[in-house]
């Protein structure tokens, strides 16, 4: 396995050649990237791929990690039981 084919979000299959490509066509802003790829919206929320996202464009940009702002996350657009949340099912409405 290339280290082009290692998965960076697993929630969403992107790979680190995907990541490395955008940087390289000059998107190196981080939410752009998240928009393109899907990256921190699957189930984990980017606990696992922002940080690494965040490494490879210091790493390709020669950024320090503190200089790259971290994506906004946002909050349901309605209130949500926190059940349905923690994956209990709930039938009543």
């Amino acid at each position: 396995m290339s280290e082009k084919d290692i998965i960076i979000c697993r929630c969403n299959d992107v790979t680190q050649k995907e990541i490395e490509d955008l940087i390289d066509q000059g998107i190196t802003d981080i939410e752009e990237i998240k928009r393109l790829t899907r990256i921190g919206m699957g189930p984990c929320q980017g606990r696992t791929c922002i940080p690494l996202v965040m490494r490879i464009i210091a790493r390709k940009t020669g950024k320090k990690i503190e200089e790259i702002p971290v994506p906004a996350t946002r909050v349901p657009t309605r209130p949500v039981p926190m059940g349905v949340l923690a994956g209990a099912m709930n039938n009543e409405e």
